[in-house]
């Protein structure tokens, strides 16, 4: 098996060889290799139970390792946890801000046990309410916020003290689309300050939108790593997309492409849909010249490259949506 501890590039922020969780029985996390590079977004995708929010509270020195060897910033995880822990913050899945308090009395308390003055955690305040545009909520009780502006906060929070690892565990989880757009733009602008980010999602197009390098996680294993365009490319060059006019002939149509492809074809929610992988795009022209020939009739389709979807829905075999027991739930 690869170490990649063996790699003694500074520049990583994460370094981790054979990584290894049980609760009881279950191997939460099964043997997982990191090598994150300083200054990106590293992305961990996958459904609930696959051993994302396990791996990073490990990380983060939540959790203790049954096994293996991990360095944050050359700190060694099991030896030096006090320093790993003075380099990195962690927002977890839950809003962690007292919600009888103001986001400006939120704030300078974290600040204010976190050794600022009283001027200096009024003034650290104000400048993260400010950069997270929720200035005109600082002395609202955050009882009273949306769901984006506590998670906005939250995020806040974890930035009292600038940190230089930042775990952000599903950070947009429930959010609506104006909110997670939002959460987006802060992650973007923290990578651009520095700031190291692993992030674990379940939104495909969250990974896409963010993670400079994806990991694709289940059952405690990492099955596939690489760019977006990287892990898009390994599953075929091209995806095959039909819709049909009458919703009756989609078995029968499944069977001709499959036969046809060579390739098994994904049945959308659409009762009218299906799609095919492609492992050479000139064999889309056959497949649509076969559903003719049976009076099969296409009200549309297209040739486009794989998404991440598919990749998950490949690699997995379900979509990254799915959401079994929740990780640590025998603990």
């Amino acid at each position: 098996m690869k170490n990649v501890m063996n790699q003694k590039d500074q520049s990583l922020a994460i370094e981790a060889a054979d990584l290894v969780k049980r609760f009881g029985k279950h191997r939460a996390v099964d043997g997982i290799n990191l090598a994150i590079p300083q200054g990106t977004v590293y992305g961990f995708l996958g459904p609930n139970g696959a051993g994302k929010t396990t791996t990073m509270k490990m990380l983060a020195t939540l959790l203790k390792p049954d096994g293996g060897t991990a360095k944050i910033f050359g700190h060694d995880l099991f030896k030096e946890q006090d320093a790993v822990r003075a380099c990195v913050s962690l927002t977890g899945q839950f809003a962690s801000v007292d919600e009888d308090l103001s986001g400006t009395e939120n704030l300078m308390l974290i600040a204010r046990l976190m050794g600022y003055t009283r001027r200096d955690s009024k003034e650290r305040a104000a400048e993260l309410l400010d950069a997270f545009d929720l200035q005109d909520a600082a002395k609202r009780q955050v009882k009273k916020y949306s769901g984006g502006m506590r998670r906005r906060l939250d995020i806040a929070a974890s930035m009292v003290v600038r940190p230089k690892l930042l775990f952000l565990d599903e950070p947009t989880t429930g959010l609506d689309p104006r909110s997670r757009n939002q959460i987006w733009d802060i992650v973007r602008a923290l990578v651009s300050t520095g700031t190291t980010v692993l992030l674990t999602t379940q939104y495909l197009d969250e990974a896409d939108q963010l993670a400079d390098r994806i990991a694709v996680i289940d059952h405690g294993k990492i099955i596939a790593e690489g760019t977006s365009s990287e892990l898009k490319a390994s599953v075929g060059t091209g995806i095959l997309h039909v819709r049909l006019i009458d919703a009756a002939a989609r078995a029968e149509a499944q069977q001709l492409l499959s036969t046809t492809l060579g390739t098994s074809v994904h049945l959308s929610s659409d009762p009218l849909a299906l799609s095919a992988q492609l492992s050479d795009t000139d064999n889309a022209a056959k497949a649509l010249t076969m559903l003719s020939d049976h009076q099969i009739r296409v009200s549309e389709f297209s040739l486009g490259q794989p998404s991440l979807d598919e990749v998950f829905l490949t690699l997995t075999g379900k979509p990254a949506e799915d959401s079994p027991q929740k990780e640590g739930a025998s603990k």
